[in-house]
């Protein structure tokens, strides 16, 4: 098991995976990446970018969670029924 959770520290994935992952326009990762708000892609080779796993995981980790107000369901007695 350790060493799975090593190779996947190395592991490196592409836009289309990171577009998976992250739910999120290719312009707005660019975005938040130049903003340096979001994890710094890896050059692995001359045209060709990927990102680690374990920074995307983490950066998704940080992110907080979403809020869900309680919603009271409106009372049939206040449409003035009948």
């Amino acid at each position: 098991m350790a060493n799975r959770d090593a190779l996947d520290e190395l592991r490196v994935i592409d836009k289309k995976t990171l577009r998976d992952l992250v739910p999120y326009s290719a312009a707005q990762i660019w975005r938040l990446e130049k903003a340096g708000k979001f994890p710094a892609r890896i050059a692995l080779g001359p045209n060709r970018v990927g990102y680690r796993l374990s920074d995307i995981r983490a950066w998704l980790n940080s992110r907080p969670a979403a809020v869900i107000p309680n919603r009271v369901p409106a009372s049939s007695s206040s449409k003035g029924g009948r």
